[in-house]
């Protein structure tokens, strides 16, 4: 129950909900869970949440034009110029905890391959977990 709990909160995390998996994981990992299973399902939610981004990011051209609509034409004109300037690779980034959201929705946006996609997000969020795993490890030491 307990790596379900770190997978859906490592979900939400990666989507625009407001939610913190370091905290969970770092309590699992103090708690003696399996290392391999916390990184696994942690970066498992999160690269998931992730595609719920690049869902709704590639949704954004239905509704672009709607006046409800969040993001101005040229606040869109601007994101895909940025997105532009790295490519696809700047998907690795999605991990940031400020426009690491916002990454993915534009991934959505330009349609990067859903394979790729997936890839660079999961290699992104798979080292930040290790890293943190890494933090916490080394903060538990005597």
């Amino acid at each position: 129950m307990a790596y379900l709990t770190l997978f859906l909160t490592a979900f939400a995390a990666a989507t625009l909900l407001p939610a913190y998996s370091e905290i969970l994981l770092g309590g699992m990992v103090a708690q003696g869970y399996a290392l391999f299973w916390v990184w696994f399902w942690a970066t498992l939610g999160n690269t998931l949440g992730s595609v719920v981004n690049g869902l709704i990011g590639r949704q954004v051209d239905r509704f672009k034009h709607k006046r409800w609509f969040p993001v101005s034409e040229k606040q869109l004109e601007n994101a895909r110029n940025r997105f532009n300037r790295y490519g696809q690779w700047s998907l690795l980034m999605g991990w940031l905890p400020i426009g690491g959201d916002a990454l993915t929705v534009i991934g959505g946006i330009m349609r990067v391959p859903w394979l790729n996609f997936v890839v660079l997000v999961g290699i992104g969020k798979g080292v930040r977990y290790a890293i943190v795993l890494w933090i916490v490890l080394y903060a538990s030491l005597p």
